[in-house]
């Protein structure tokens, strides 16, 4: 970040080496001032503001700053949170009858229960539960099927953030050859079907690839979501790409991602920086799901 120079005329970039750093961190308060906009009008026109449900089961401290960050967040835009924290041996039955009566309450417009839960418990069975209209992290089957078949809907939080860092780099996907790192249904296969709705050629890349530094280096799209510190080396670059990296790692107290950052940046036409980039789009999206489902309701 030390040779970074002027910001260019798209906003959120800048000039470090050869790449342009997108910057997740201004294009995600762009996106929540259009939220906190659309929560004005929404509240005008119904009288009442969207609010968002949120559930944490048991004590994990990550979990706990995540959900604390995301009731702030809806703070600042005016979003309403009611927040549940259940003991961690709630049995799943009664998981499951809070998230029936929050689907019931028509005071709720999203619900999000955070992952992962305590390992008694089906967390893949808990984001089902949620009506779909509510599903704020848009996991539940109904979601992913929507999005698989092109439908409307709810979209998962993180691949919808990518999709607008891309666009507000002016970057479009279609026609594009684009590799996709990590086939989660969390991130990688909503990913893949975000990308191919846009045109975009896809290659989906997972532990059995054969040769993935091949794969890479055809892609003008490169997303690396491996959860694996520096596996994407300056090498694997096409000139030119875009590289988003989704990887949040913690390595020597620091938070690096799953690209070489450094090496990656000499290649590259645009890339994310870890931490700063992909990050604050989540918690941006879900905010604008949040109030997309108010609507909705």
């Amino acid at each position: 970040m030390s040779e970074q120079a002027r910001v260019y005329g798209v906003p959120g970039l800048w000039k470090a080496s050869s790449a342009r750093v997108i910057d997740g961190r201004a294009i995600a308060a762009a996106e929540r001032a259009a939220v906190a906009a659309g929560v004005e009008e929404f509240v005008a026109a119904h009288g009442r503001a969207p609010a968002l449900a949120t559930i944490l089961i048991g004590e994990d401290p990550a979990s706990a700053v995540y959900v604390a960050a995301k009731i702030r967040a809806c703070a600042e835009v005016g979003i309403g949170s009611v927040h549940h924290h259940l003991p961690a041996g709630t049995p799943q039955a009664e998981v499951l009858a809070l998230i029936d009566a929050l689907n019931a309450d028509p005071a709720v417009s999203g619900i999000l229960c955070q992952l992962p839960v305590p390992d008694h418990l089906d967390g893949a069975g808990l984001t089902d539960r949620i009506d779909p209209a509510k599903d704020v992290d848009g996991l539940t089957v109904a979601n992913a099927g929507r999005l698989a078949l092109g439908l409307p809907g709810l979209r998962p939080c993180t691949p919808a953030g990518v999709m607008v860092l891309l666009a507000r780099a002016g970057i479009d996907p279609a026609g594009r050859d684009a590799v996709v790192i990590g086939r989660s249904n969390l991130f990688g296969r909503p990913m893949a079907r975000l990308l191919t709705a846009a045109d975009a050629t896809v290659t989906l890349c997972h532990r059995h690839t054969r040769d993935l530094a091949a794969a890479c280096r055809r892609a003008e799209i490169l997303i690396a979501a491996a959860g694996r510190p520096g596996l994407v080396g300056g090498d694997w670059i096409r000139p030119g790409a875009t590289v988003i990296d989704v990887g949040i790692n913690r390595v020597g107290g620091r938070l690096v991602g799953d690209v070489d950052f450094a090496a990656a940046a000499r290649l590259a036409g645009a890339i994310t920086p870890v931490p700063g980039g992909v990050g604050p789009m989540t918690i941006a999206c879900l905010l604008g799901n949040t109030l997309e489902a108010a609507g909705a309701g």
